[in-house]
């Protein structure tokens, strides 16, 4: 092999591709108005961008990307930006009013992604009757619109690849449409509610001074007990390589995890297995809280002198492997699946009735819940509904530019909530492709779950009225 060979290049060559995508895409969005408007993150605008380039060179006999590039980008961009996120050293909320927020927005995020899961299994249980559909597919509207591109690629990968059922063909770019119209849904309705509260008075303005987002940024930077910037080992780099070695030991653990499951055969094999490493991110994320917990415990008994993780640097690395992750998941798209008319019918009608009856629920919702900040906790959780948190925030920015409402923290704050009360849903998400009575059976189940998440939400209204 010499240097001049292209193997050596490939890899760089397409990466270079993608972040040129999202640098002009970035560019074409603050050159543009309605583009800006749209509130449409750059990092899927650039996935639009590689895509379109992709198929015009493959038409014309040429391919950029190796085959399972892109994919295996988002795979290991969903699972190592959740290990950065996870790995932040947070402050504990000690205020009762904000624990109690922050535990309801975990609620609301459970209760909207079961409501994604009735609304799409209803939807696609009715069309298999009537023209054949995938009956199972509807399940991937939560995981396109509440989760976004990584989960959309790896539940669409799993059912693909089913094996109990008729594998569904054009899974994964059946997944990455309802996450890409997600992105859309989030910035249509976004910018419709900020025309309302501007309408009724409600938009507000704030001007940051930049000498004090540079000095808060400094802080962020070089906090008290933490390790220098540049000693024998960049800073970064020791972020880089905390989150790197956590997810090699998610690797791991799934790894003799199958082992023991390919032993017992059978159901563990087929349908364990692939929810496994399916779950990725959680797995991954278990491993950054028993590492953070460890560092915590050395920390006290004085065998760690200092803090190696910064929260600044690790929401950056976790930044960066979020929008690698949305600009590779949406150039992976195969739009050769869709030349199918199969594929019209339910994604128009999953995209569609998915972004009306997350307005609504989020709607009624937040004006019950969240009283003190409607608007602001509306923004948030409907960008991040139909998009990623990336995207709550981008749209919380327009009415909450200083973050100065608890919106922005019930976001971050939220996660182990979600993790806890939505983990019997990805259980069903398992169950849906086995057969048609399964698909049945995790719609009921879906019924009776989003009933609970809704009592256990509107608990305060439901006791008076029970008084």
């Amino acid at each position: 092999m010499q240097f001049w060979d292209y193997e050596v290049w490939n890899f760089m060559v397409e990466f270079a591709v993608l972040l040129a995508g999202m640098m002009v895409a970035n560019m074409l969005r603050r050159m543009i108005k309605p583009l800006r408007q749209s509130l449409i993150p750059s990092s899927v605008i650039g996935g639009f961008l590689v895509l379109g380039l992709t198929v015009a060179l493959r038409n014309a006999g040429l391919e950029i990307f190796r085959a399972n590039t892109l994919e295996t980008l988002t795979y290991h961009g969903l699972g190592m930006g959740f290990v950065a996120l996870a790995l932040k050293a947070e402050e504990r909320i000690k205020n009762r009013e904000s624990n109690t927020d922050v535990f309801n927005t975990g609620i609301t995020v459970v209760s909207t992604y079961l409501l994604h899961g009735v609304v799409g299994l209803t939807i696609t249980l009715g069309l298999f009757y009537v023209i054949g559909n995938w009956a199972a597919g509807g399940m991937l509207l939560p995981m396109g619109y509440g989760q976004g591109p990584g989960q959309a690629y790896n539940w669409g990968n799993i059912y693909q690849n089913a094996t109990d059922y008729p594998p569904f063909h054009g899974g994964v770019s059946f997944g990455l449409g309802i996450a890409a119209m997600g992105f859309i849904a989030s910035g249509l309705g976004g910018v419709i509610y900020l025309n309302i509260m501007k309408a009724k008075g409600r938009l507000k303005t704030a001007v940051i001074n930049p000498d004090d987002a540079a000095e808060e940024a400094v802080d962020y930077i070089t906090r008290k007990d933490e390790i220098g910037l540049t000693e024998s080992l960049d800073k970064m780099t020791v972020q880089i390589g905390l989150v790197v070695l956590t997810y090699i030991g998610a690797f791991a653990l799934m790894y003799f995890s199958s082992m023991g499951l390919d032993a017992l055969g059978g159901m563990a094999a087929g349908t364990i297995k692939p929810i496994i490493w399916g779950f990725n991110f959680l797995i991954g994320t278990l491993c950054a809280i028993l590492l953070k917990f460890v560092l915590g415990y050395c920390r006290k008994k004085g065998v760690v002198k200092r803090e190696y993780r910064n929260n600044f640097m690790l929401n950056r690395v976790a930044g960066f492997m979020f929008d690698l992750m949305d600009v590779a998941s949406i150039a992976a798209i195969d739009l050769s699946a869709f030349r199918e008319q199969s594929f019209w019918i339910p994604l128009t009608l999953l995209c569609i009735a998915g972004a009306v009856v997350t307005y609504i629920q989020i709607n009624i919702v937040v004006k019950k819940i969240f009283p003190k900040y409607t608007d602001e906790s509306f923004l948030a959780l409907y960008g991040m509904l139909t998009g990623t948190v990336s995207t709550g925030i981008i749209l919380l920015r327009e009415a909450d530019p200083t973050f100065e409402t608890p919106a922005a923290k019930n976001l971050v704050y939220q996660q182990l909530w979600a993790i806890i009360f939505g983990f019997p849903m990805l259980l069903l998400m398992g169950i849906a492709p086995q057969n048609i009575r399964m698909t049945w059976f995790v719609l009921a189940a879906m019924i009776v779950l989003f009933i609970v998440m809704n009592i256990l939400l509107f608990r305060k209204y439901i006791f008076k009225r029970l008084m």
